[in-house]
Order: C-alpha cells, then structure tokens, then sequence
C-alpha cells in the first residue's frame, strides 16, 4: 500500500481502480518564500515647539543741570573830605607892656585855612 495524492490524474483512484488507503499527513517544516514588501506608507507627525526669543531695546535718558553762575562786580566809591587848619602866629614886636594891648605894625591872621580836595 502506498499514498496517492489526490490530484492524481485517476481521480484518485489507484491504477487498478482501488481506493486509495490514507495515512496521516507528515507535517514538513514551513517553507519560506522572499518577502513581498509593500510601499512604504508615508505618515506625518507634527511637533509644534514654541521658542521665545527676547528682543531687548534700551533707552537711556541723561538730564544735564546746567547752573549758571553770575558774577555780578560792584565798584562801590566812596568820598572823603579832610579839612586841615594850619595856624601860623606872627609877632611882629615885643609886647612893651602887659597891661597894655599891644600895637600891631604887620598883618597877622590865620593862613593855611584851606581844603584838600
């Protein structure tokens, strides 16, 4: 007795008409064939990453204070007057008496009475 496959071109059936007697079936080690790679299917993941960035624009304000300093000149002036007296006492003789007033023979007075200026 033997296998037959039963795809046999006898319809199964032995050379003599018989019907074939079955065995169980072997279980062979799987067979492999190359891979059938299908197209990449394309997928889009978005990340969303926000950034600040710091745009710093400074100022600087300088006050200046002037002070202005007046110089301010007086010439203050004052006057002053010195009236000088100068006395010059003449004798002209010798007084003969005291108990007499005396006889005046020159011009006697006060000279020098004047003001520098």
């Amino acid at each position: 007795m033997y296998n037959r496959h039963w795809n046999h071109p006898h319809g199964g059936k032995g050379c003599h008409g018989m019907m074939p007697h079955c065995c169980p079936p072997q279980v062979l080690p799987a067979q492999f064939d190359p891979p059938q790679v299908s197209p990449t299917r394309q997928i889009v993941k978005t990340n969303i990453i926000n950034t600040v960035v710091p745009h710093i624009h400074p100022s600087h304000t300088t006050t200046v204070n002037k002070h202005m300093i007046n110089h301010e000149h007086y010439f203050p002036h004052t006057e002053s007057v010195v009236n000088e007296c100068y006395e010059n006492h003449t004798m002209c003789e010798m007084p003969h008496k005291p108990c007499c007033p005396p006889k005046h023979h020159c011009h006697h007075g006060h000279h020098g009475h004047g003001m520098w200026r």
